[in-house]
């Protein structure tokens, strides 16, 4: 779709929780742009979710974009309205509340669209940013995800 923004993301968590990383890329035409970083200690699902986070927080202005994620939890969370549930109830009985109440802020900018992909096939988007993703996880310096750590997600 021409003047669409569109982003694919993956997350990686090294023990779940352990060490974990985000990829994203954004693509706009020709022009590609790869996100990624490392944090000590999380999990799959927050670096899911942190990749798209990122990638939104790329963005210099609003724009329409289709995310594509390999990850139903996000994916789901979004398409099938389970987010604003949450949003209702104040994340009662939900993790990872302080990464979607940034989302949900960021998205209100955008005209945002998920898509679901098959993880680990041959898609060489995804494929790339799971390479991102492990890379992170897998790197020196890795950042504190204090939402965690400090178990102010839950």
């Amino acid at each position: 779709m021409p003047n669409e923004l569109i982003i694919f993301t993956d997350g990686a968590a090294r023990g779940n929780p352990g060490p974990g990383g985000y990829g994203a890329i954004l693509m706009w035409g020709q022009s590609r742009k790869e996100l990624s970083g490392g944090y000590r200690h999380t999990t799959n699902n927050r670096m899911e979710l942190m990749a798209v986070l990122e990638a939104l927080k790329a963005l210099k202005k609003p724009m329409a974009a289709t995310i594509y994620s390999d990850s139903s939890y996000v994916v789901n969370a979004i398409e099938k309205g389970w987010l604003q549930g949450w949003l209702r109830s104040n994340f009662k009985g939900k993790k990872n509340a302080d990464l979607w109440k940034e989302y949900a802020a960021l998205a209100k900018q955008h005209r945002i669209r998920f898509v679901w992909v098959k993880g680990h096939a041959n898609n060489p988007f995804n494929n790339r940013c799971d390479e991102l993703a492990t890379a992170a996880a897998d790197g020196n310096n890795l950042r504190v995800d204090i939402g965690f750590e400090q178990g102010i997600n839950d």
